[in-house]
């Protein structure tokens, strides 16, 4: 297994609630050529495809939740390559836009779309975000049939008002059985709102939050693979 992070290449779109002065993501560099080589570029990729909270904004790439289920393939000794194609400030529609580079990079076996949040931190058109949503689901379904679809969960405090809040929320399950996705209902499920388990900021979580991430994540991946 091969844990890569993110393109430098892709640029940050600076959100409010969730962004960084640089983007988060890193470059990778190609390996020498090796035997190993062909074979390991062929191994079905878990692409994790999201914001700052899948980049691992404020940790080490390698307490990022992506990183820590990369260690779970890797102790189990499955083929897959995990790829973190998190980027700080993302919205949805930078997703749509950027999706068939990403998708292009490698064969995938799994996609993990969290996407979304920082459309509702902004307080975004909700008919506009489930719209880039559906094209992202519909765009992995064309250019990676293979690929099963993981969507995660988001919610937002009331701030934008109790409606919107609840909208926003209902959203996610709506896409996933319109889809027939794998739904996780909330990626932050015993981190979200814990202040010790979050940075200053509140949204991002601290390396001890991400671990809770990755176990929450991992009950709804590890059955897929």
């Amino acid at each position: 297994m091969k844990y890569l992070p993110g393109s430098a290449l892709l640029l940050a779109l600076l959100a409010a609630g969730c962004h960084s002065d640089a983007p988060t993501t890193q470059a990778t560099t190609a390996a020498p050529a090796t035997a190993e080589a062909p074979a390991a570029k062929q191994q079905p990729a878990i692409l994790f495809f999201g914001d700052s909270i899948t980049a691992g904004l404020g940790v080490e790439p390698d307490e990022a939740y992506p990183a820590l289920i990369g260690d779970k393939i890797d102790s189990l000794k499955l083929p897959y390559t995990v790829v973190n194609a998190g980027l700080s400030g993302e919205t949805s529609a930078g997703g749509k836009s950027r999706l068939k580079w990403v998708l292009s990079r490698q064969p995938v076996g799994v996609f993990v779309l969290e996407l979304g949040g920082n459309d509702g931190l902004r307080g975004l058109p909700l008919a506009d975000t489930r719209q880039n949503l559906q094209a992202i689901i519909d765009t992995v379904r064309q250019l990676a049939p293979q690929a099963k679809i993981v969507l995660a969960g988001m919610q937002i405090p009331p701030n934008m008002g109790p409606d919107y809040a609840a909208e926003f929320k209902q959203l996610y399950a709506d896409l996933a059985a319109k889809n027939k996705l794998t739904l996780i209902p909330f990626l932050l499920e015993n981190v979200g709102g814990i202040a010790k388990l979050n940075q200053p900021d509140g949204i991002h979580p601290t390396p001890k939050g991400h671990k809770l991430v990755a176990r929450t994540v991992w009950r709804t991946v590890q059955p897929l693979l």
